[in-house]
């Protein structure tokens, strides 16, 4: 195995957005690939019509659930999910969020990936692929109508990572799912091993809150400097691409380390 090959699969994560760190220049080898040759990471999110799940466990299961199938044993190096995974980390970072119910949510437990509840919330994230090879159980989903109304977390714990939602911008509860769970990617990529490993234990849990307006303020300012708003205060930011809902370059979640 050479050693480009062992790189863990947020390698790349790392090298692109935490470029102050000095690590290998942006990677984007599908920036101009045809839409069927793109690489994406479907996340699907159970929506049963007669007991659609709470916004904020959904969302928190969405953000833990990219981030395990990232960190599994199987997304190893030599493993079997590893070279489909570092060959989407390896371009742009992608993720589609679909919903389920019934039968639908049950087909899609048999693909490769991890599902994570949340209070009684559950979302899978599925192992990448080209848009245009996705199994027939996930391009059957709907992607439109992943919409749930704003619910009332109360404060966030203080032993998790927090995601903070932008207050100015309205995603979609499917947009937004997948937004969080570029953030989690980001965090695990820039954590040191001891501390990836003790979230780990905690099942990559985190905290997702829409952030009250001056919170967001603060959080973004100080991410003009972004080395010294990772290393005094644990923040990082996810800047989307534009390619649905909001403005391209458009920071939708700041992130917070425990």
């Amino acid at each position: 195995m050479t050693a480009a090959a062992q790189e863990p699969v947020l390698g790349p994560v790392a090298a692109r957005y935490a470029w102050w760190l000095g690590l290998p220049a942006e990677r984007t080898a599908d920036r101009d690939a045809p839409p069927d040759q793109v690489w994406a990471m479907p996340v699907v999110l159970r929506m049963e019509k007669s007991t659609p799940p709470l916004r904020t466990p959904l969302l928190e299961a969405a953000a833990a659930a990219a981030l395990a199938v990232c960190l599994h044993e199987d997304a190893r190096p030599g493993g079997p999910w590893y070279e489909p995974l570092h060959t989407w980390t390896s371009g742009h970072i992608r993720k589609v969020a679909r919903r389920a119910r019934g039968a639908h949510w049950e087909a899609v437990q048999k693909l490769p990936g991890v599902t994570v509840e949340v209070e009684g919330a559950e979302a899978r994230a599925l192992v990448p692929c080209r848009v245009g090879d996705l199994p027939r159980e996930v391009s059957r989903l709907q992607i439109s109508g992943s919409d749930l109304p704003a619910d009332d977390p109360g404060p966030a714990p203080d032993d998790r990572p927090v995601l903070l939602l932008n207050p100015e911008v309205t995603m979609s509860a499917g947009k937004a799912a997948a937004q969080v769970g570029h953030a989690t990617m980001l965090l695990a990529a820039l954590l040191d091993p001891i501390e990836l490993a003790a979230w780990g234990t905690r099942h990559y849990r985190c905290a997702v809150r829409v952030a009250d307006r001056e919170e967001w303020a603060h959080a973004t300012a100080a991410l003009a400097r972004p080395h010294e708003a990772w290393e005094e205060h644990g923040l990082v930011a996810v800047r989307d691409a534009g390619f649905t809902e909001v403005e391209p370059g458009t920071v939708t979640v700041v992130a917070r380390r425990a």
